[in-house]
């Protein structure tokens, strides 16, 4: 019974972070309200106020709950798996729970409203509250895996700030990509990088 609660649970939620994010792209931001996504996912707003404390939230919770899963998928990988496989896999995972395993690039109609979106001042906001809250999280889990203290080291850290902005640097350029590529092989491509040291693109002249 419990189970079932809780699925029925993580339902609602998804009803109200997908019907937010619709009705977002759809109007704008500031012409929509808790009521609108309430009736749009089929619930009352009370019950919306039992998940969320407010639009800008419900519209970042895709945030949490990619960061929450990649932190869940890097405890999960093999021991003996190397630090820097671990975590691209963990986060591919977490944005192919959205995108699907297949890339697929985005029309530019939708890319075009989720960019007015990104920019949205109040939601870069919560962006950034929970980007901070998570980061930690995924210091602890690397920490976990290297035998390094995530109150004492700053290794851990360093990791997660970096793949933090990696993620960052990922949505960004593909947010501008012309033409548009798909998101879940740039993630590959950076993690790669990073893991070699970030070193310098090679030029034609090089040697």
């Amino acid at each position: 019974m419990s189970g079932l609660r809780e699925r029925k649970k993580q339902a609602t939620r998804e009803a109200l972070m997908s019907a937010a994010l619709r009705l977002t792209l759809e109007r704008g931001l500031e012409n929509v309200r808790i009521e609108d996504i309430s009736a749009e996912a089929g619930v009352s707003p009370r019950t919306f106020s039992n998940y969320f404390s407010s639009k800008y939230e419900v519209l970042a919770a895709r945030h949490t709950d990619r960061a929450a899963y990649q932190v869940a998928a890097l405890r999960a990988r093999p021991a003996q798996e190397p630090l820097w496989q671990a975590m691209t896999e963990a986060t591919v995972q977490a944005w192919e729970r959205h995108t699907g395993p297949q890339p697929v690039a985005p029309g530019p109609e939708r890319l075009a409203a989720t960019r007015l979106l990104v920019d949205e001042p109040s939601l870069q906001a919560e962006a950034l509250k929970l980007t901070f809250a998570s980061q930690r999280e995924l210091a602890v889990a690397v920490a976990e895996r290297t035998g390094s203290d995530p109150d004492r080291d700053l290794y851990p850290h360093l990791v997660a700030v970096t793949v933090t902005a990696a993620v960052q640097a990922v949505v960004g350029h593909w947010l501008h990509a012309d033409p548009p590529v798909p998101i879940v092989p740039l993630f590959r491509d950076a993690l790669r990088q990073l893991a070699a040291g970030l070193p310098a693109p090679s030029t034609p002249g090089d040697t």
